[in-house]
């Protein structure tokens, strides 16, 4: 997986899109949810001094079809280069928010949803690179690649919604729909 052949049937791989990693910013990240890092945060002192509180970092978004919230543990492993984009998915009753327990950079994929709001626009691909100390939260219905760590392992501490209802369409590309050097 990954490596092509000319000639072999397989598809191109320099006709592929390659996604440019860019830093991971609260702005730049805004339309798919918000970014979970202590910068700008704000501080509240507690237990007698002795700890400080980073408060209300992000909203957690499970209501729905009366949804609870749930904390969980995720451990990623490492996906060969080139890691090849083949589907999005999306959590349409919650939101869903991933805190790395290791100071190691991972990768976050995300898309805007197609004009029929039924699966995302896989021209609009943007791939982020997160440091070690920084979190997301995808906002309920935001597309968004399973977890992707450059490690050969990665834990993280994931906060979502379990409940009713169908809360996970996924999409995959009519081929490979892009692919991240790193």
């Amino acid at each position: 997986m990954g490596e092509f052949e000319t000639g072999s049937g397989a598809p191109d791989i320099t006709d592929i899109k390659e996604l440019e990693i860019q830093p991971l910013t609260k702005a730049g990240f805004a339309a798919f949810g918000t970014v979970i890092e202590t910068d700008g945060a704000k501080e509240i002192g507690i237990n007698q001094g002795t700890t400080t509180r980073f408060d209300a970092m992000s909203a957690v978004d499970v209501a729905a079809e009366d949804g609870k919230p749930i904390i969980s543990l995720f451990r990623g492993r490492r996906r060969p280069d080139p890691i090849e984009i083949h589907l999005m998915e999306r959590h349409p009753l919650g939101s869903q928010a991933f805190m790395p327990l290791s100071q190691h950079e991972w990768l976050v994929v995300v898309a805007h949803g197609n004009t029929a709001d039924d699966g995302p626009d896989f021209s609009t691909l943007a791939c982020f690179r997160a440091r070690g100390d920084q979190g997301v939260s995808y906002d309920r219905g935001t597309w968004h690649h399973p977890l992707l760590v450059l490690q050969p392992e990665q834990d993280f501490l994931v906060i979502d919604r379990q409940g009713g209802g169908h809360n996970l369409d996924e999409v995959w590309h009519d081929g490979l729909a892009a692919i991240i050097r790193i």
